[in-house]
């Protein structure tokens, strides 16, 4: 299992990379796809739209404020980096397939 596929951990925040799917059936985290997760959004891919609801979509997910999730590039492509900082939850894709929320130093 590679885990620094699709993320890693910078101290406490997530970096992830996405690969985005607009317009679809149900909001979804789905499989790695390569070095990218896979993320489906009902929201139409218009003006930044469908990132707008990923980044919400998101935020429920790992337990955060949509304002903790940071688009680094992409937000009108289906190619994305994401920041999550200090995610209180994560979902069964990330805790399988990345090491877990590095613990405090002292």
């Amino acid at each position: 299992m590679d885990t620094a596929a699709f993320g890693h951990w910078e101290g406490t925040t997530l970096v992830l990379n996405v690969l985005g799917t607009p317009a679809a059936k149900r909001d979804a985290i789905g499989k790695p796809k390569g070095a990218q997760l896979k993320i489906s959004v009902t929201a139409a891919p218009e003006d930044g739209k469908a990132t707008d609801h990923m980044v919400k979509f998101l935020a429920r997910e790992f337990g955060v404020s949509a304002r903790h999730i940071e688009v680094v590039f992409g937000r009108t492509s289906i190619h994305k980096q994401l920041r999550i900082a200090s995610p209180t939850k994560l979902p069964a894709v990330v805790r399988e397939h990345l090491p877990p929320l590095p613990a405090p130093t002292a």
